[in-house]
């Protein structure tokens, strides 16, 4: 391995767009090569970010060694065959979310990193975040957490093609899509991490028709927004995700001694910390005044994953250990919305072949 760790890109969307942007602000890493199904689009994302090398064969790609590393941004169903692909020829994976298809998915991607020797993460930003670190510093000051509601929705302009009847990859059950893939898993994610596996969950979705599948394929149906009860033995956290609306309502997680408020759970911002008064009978809460928590969260934090990715491949252990427990997050999150999926009726080709039910 060279003295910079070299990146590859599956993908030449906006959001790897954003990822070489991270790259070129974090030393130690060098931006060196782009995939894509089509090699002049490869070439032309290459060039226009000053790789060296473009692909459009994932063997190629993944013999390559002039390639330590592969960020993977393709539809979600692509993620888990490719990152075992790379894997495979020892090459580390940053996949993003949502890291698989579903658990199963996902577990076989975690043992093929292991026999190989590398190392498999999932581009889940916000749990990287530093304002998530002091979101778990604080929750000690709320006593015991009875509540918490966590919300990311906003409405997107694909909306529209797909109420024309267009068939949209990111409202595709074919390619492991949907909105809670998408977006709620932004939600999903950290509750899991904060609080756990939960002991029950109900889901309940707006849902839609996808275009030009046959009333009887079990792909017909993607949710579009969603509500998930995540039950615990003391709390329960709400988990409100979408693309039919802009949610205005900052998120929060309520304990007996004090509730914290989350302006942006995407990326832990606009922390506010209240701490209860007792102020008798009153017909209003007993919020004390709030104390904003400042955080200083860079402009794109993706270099925060990468930042952790980067020490984890050089073998850094706290990194490493890091991962690890994110890495049982993405495992717990990905159940709960296994779970969640079957409720609303949202099926994946990947869900037959792991025989998910």
């Amino acid at each position: 391995m060279s003295a910079e760790l070299r990146f590859a890109t599956i993908g030449t969307s906006a959001i790897c767009e954003r990822f070489i942007d991270a790259v070129e602000r974090t030393d130690g890493v060098q931006y060196v090569a782009s995939y894509s199904r089509s090699l002049a689009k490869a070439h032309e994302f290459a060039d226009k970010h000053h790789a060296r090398l473009a692909f459009d064969n994932l063997d190629t790609l993944a013999g390559s060694s002039a390639v330590d590393a592969v960020y993977i941004a393709s539809p979600n169903a692509l993620h888990a065959p490719q990152a075992k692909k790379m894997l495979s020829a020892g090459k580390h994976v940053l996949v993003e979310k949502s890291f698989a298809s579903n658990t199963a998915e996902a577990a076989s991607v975690f043992a093929c990193a292991d026999e190989n020797g590398a190392v498999a993460m999932e581009a889940m930003r916000n749990l990287y975040d530093p304002g998530f670190e002091e979101t778990e510093h604080v929750m000690a000051q709320l006593g015991t957490v009875h509540a918490a509601n966590l919300r990311f929705s906003k409405i997107t302009s694909r909306m529209a093609r797909l109420r024309a009847g267009n068939r949209i990859n990111v409202f595709d059950p074919r390619l492991s899509e949907g909105a809670l893939m998408d977006i709620g898993v932004y939600a999903v994610e950290p509750a899991v991490a904060l609080f756990g596996v939960p002991e029950r969950i109900a889901a309940a979705g707006v849902m839609g028709n996808v275009p030009e599948e046959p009333a009887d394929s079990p792909y017909r149906l993607v949710d579009l927004s969603g509500e998930i009860l995540l039950e615990y033995s003391e709390m329960v956290a709400s988990i409100g995700y979408g693309k039919t609306y802009d949610s205005l309502i900052p998120c929060e997680i309520a304990g007996d001694l004090g509730t914290l408020s989350i302006r942006s759970i995407a990326n832990f911002s606009g922390l506010g910390l209240s701490m209860h008064e007792d102020k008798g009978m009153i017909y209003d809460t007993g919020k004390g005044s709030e104390t904003n928590l400042h955080v200083d969260t860079p402009h794109n934090d993706m270099v925060c994953e990468l930042a952790c990715f980067l020490k984890a491949t050089g073998g850094d252990k706290e990194a490493r250990s890091r991962i690890a427990r994110f890495r049982q997050v993405t495992l717990d999150s990905l159940a709960v919305m296994d779970e969640a999926r079957s409720q609303l009726n949202v099926g994946f080709p990947s869900d037959m072949a792991t025989q998910f039910k």
